[in-house]
């Protein structure tokens, strides 16, 4: 299972612009957007969808991962939902779920292959609320900083453990890949990765010339247009 943590993901000022969005922004009852047993282990709050502090936040975000090189080479989005904003206060929580496979996006129902959470808050400034995601050699347990971003499928089971001290801010949403099965995108991300670190060393040689034609031929394969 691929899970990709991308480093500074909103830089500096992005982030305090996110930060200071979300500290205007009007915040709900989180239950209202999960599914109905996902709402039974959920204890956290969501900023209104469209409270104007809300939705420029989201833009920000939204742009930040489509311009993000790394994440288009690890999730080959397709389709991105709107981010959410969400805050978890000392307490809060949320239980092991899966989320839901058909989500409402920008054109209709969206297919929910990757889940990202974009972490706002330093590490240090609360206690607890790891996101937590479980794989088959048992649970891995994150939590990033302040900028930071991480892409997991999400057909797995995950929580967020729950928030001892401190705010746990967080910005979510949830991608269509062109791609949809998450092996095929490892080996293609494994690709990529490959024909960048060969170039750099050998320049467009015969090594990487056969990298990139593998690596379009698998693209023309696996991408649903």
């Amino acid at each position: 299972m691929m899970i990709t943590c991308i480093s500074q993901l909103l830089d500096t000022p992005t982030l305090g612009k996110v930060q200071a969005l979300a500290e205007a922004a009007r915040f709900e009852d989180g239950r209202a957007s999960a599914g109905w047993h996902a709402r039974t282990v959920k204890a956290n709050h969501q900023a209104e969808r469209h409270d104007p502090a809300t939705r420029e936040a989201a833009a920000l975000v939204a742009a930040a991962l489509r311009g993000n090189a790394v994440f288009a080479a690890a999730v080959r989005p397709r389709h991105l939902r709107t981010p959410l904003l969400a805050r978890y206060g000392v307490g809060e929580a949320y239980g092991t779920h899966v989320d839901d496979a058909l989500m409402a996006g920008p054109d209709g129902p969206l297919r929910t292959d990757v889940a990202v959470t974009v972490f706002l808050a330093a590490p240090d400034s609360y206690g607890g609320g790891e996101l937590a995601i479980e794989d088959g050699a048992g649970e891995q347990a994150f939590k990033l900083g302040a900028g930071d971003a991480i892409a997991y499928p999400a057909t797995t089971l995950h929580r967020v453990a729950e928030v001892t001290s401190g705010e746990r801010l967080v910005a979510v949403t949830w991608v269509q890949s062109l791609v949809r099965d998450p092996a095929r995108r490892e080996i293609l991300f494994d690709l990529e990765t490959a024909k960048r670190q060969v170039f750099a060393q050998q320049g467009k040689g015969e090594a990487f010339d056969l990298l990139a034609k593998s690596h379009a031929n698998l693209l023309r394969q696996w991408m649903e247009p």
